[in-house]
């Protein structure tokens, strides 16, 4: 059915790197919610009054409510889909992370209501009726949310979308409160225990806890987060997979909403090559990663040894110490000046971010310690980096 709808509604539905594509999956899913909503709030809005039913109005209006997020989700498509102006000259991607956190706090104002609810229910235990109407229509919701969580999850893994996934969390909880009210009726008409303000408890902490993820996931790429090593890898894969490029380094990657990005990286070149020629190789990447990866990509070009087989050799025996050291830890703009008396070994170290200032301290002694055991009268000038890539 998923697979249908994106194929009947998604104009180049496999193209997800278009913000219009983007765009198009996000209507859909917030439409198709808005709609399953309003069916069950009329379904169960048109039952409840027909048997006078309190609870099950009310979980009608809850429907019309989950519709509202919908609604959230569709205004916030549309505005992230917007372009970029002269106000704003990355566009408006970061919009759909500020519409997921407002589902976010909508399954909070949720959860922290079924608490309250929940806590009255333990102190003053309410005279609960068995309809199996109810059961019926309650099994009926369970089934439409669990479809709609699942689709707005399959999408929202699929286009990377911050408030679908929110979206697919807050109808997974309409499930596990849905479920958990058939429970304690069931529990009630087939022994006589009224537990339903014991579990709407348990169930309202399990809303909430879910809205505090889902907040968490929102808010770190709208504070700034590391770029993952898989993103890493692409990228620097990319970059190094053009001749005249010999490695590259510091790569860091801003993101304004997603699919919409910009990173710099350095490229390392042949010190012996023409300026010129490694210049127009450097501008060839940078054009040709808006066109492949869709990212505005700024290169800072570093010049390196590649031919002084004295350097080289020092470099690799430098790289292995480190190695037995601390894998985690790497070099780059690694340069020789040798003397009379001494050779001078000038580079970069990069340590992972955790490393405080004591730690990274502690490395360095410790590489200048061994450097020194191999004979060689070196002198080290290192600079010491922290990386932006996340484990």
């Amino acid at each position: 059915m998923t697979d249908f709808l994106v194929k009947r509604f998604v104009k180049d539905y496999e193209d997800i790197e278009k913000v219009s594509v983007r765009t198009a999956y996000g209507v859909l899913a917030s439409l198709t919610g808005i709609f399953c909503n309003v069916f069950l709030f009329l379904v169960k809005g048109s039952i409840g009054l027909l048997l006078q039913s309190l609870s099950v109005l009310a979980d009608a209006f809850n429907n019309l409510s989950d519709a509202g997020s919908s609604i959230v989700g569709l205004v916030g498509v549309k505005m992230a889909s917007k372009p970029a102006d002269k106000e704003h000259p990355f566009g408006h991607g970061r919009i759909e992370y500020i519409a997921a956190l407002v589902v976010a706090f909508l399954v909070l104002e949720i959860g922290f209501t079924f608490f309250k609810e929940a806590i009255g229910k333990i102190r003053d235990p309410q005279e609960m009726n068995f309809q199996m109407v109810s059961v019926v229509i309650l099994i009926l919701s369970i089934g439409v949310k669990l479809w709609l969580g699942l689709f707005n999850r399959k999408l929202g893994k699929r286009i990377d979308s911050k408030v679908m996934l929110a979206t697919a969390t807050d109808a997974m909880g309409d499930v596990v409160t849905t479920s958990a009210t058939i429970a304690s009726l069931l529990i009630f008409h087939f022994t006589g225990w009224n537990v339903d303000g014991i579990v709407g408890l348990a169930v309202s902490l399990i809303v909430m806890w879910a809205g505090i993820g889902i907040a968490r996931d929102t808010l770190e790429p709208l504070i700034g987060e590391p770029v993952t090593p898989e993103e890493y890898d692409r990228i620097s894969q990319f970059v190094e997979g053009y001749d005249g490029i010999v490695g590259s380094h510091d790569l860091i990657v801003h993101n304004y909403g997603p699919g919409r990005s910009m990173a710099s990286i350095h490229a390392e070149v042949p010190n012996d090559v023409d300026i010129e020629t490694s210049h127009e190789i450097i501008d060839r990447i940078e054009r040709d990663s808006i066109k492949n990866l869709g990212i505005f990509l700024v290169i800072h070009m570093d010049p390196v040894e590649t031919r002084d087989e004295k350097v080289i050799e020092t470099r690799h025996k430098l790289e292995q110490i480190l190695e037995a050291l601390d894998p985690k830890v790497s070099i780059h703009d690694f340069r020789m000046v040798s003397g009379k008396d001494q050779n001078n070994l000038i580079f970069d170290m990069v340590v992972p971010f955790e490393y405080d200032e004591k730690k990274q301290e502690e490395l360095k002694k410790s590489v200048v310690k061994l450097l020194k055991l191999t004979g060689e009268n070196y002198q080290c000038v290192i600079t010491m980096e922290r990386s932006y890539v996340g484990r």
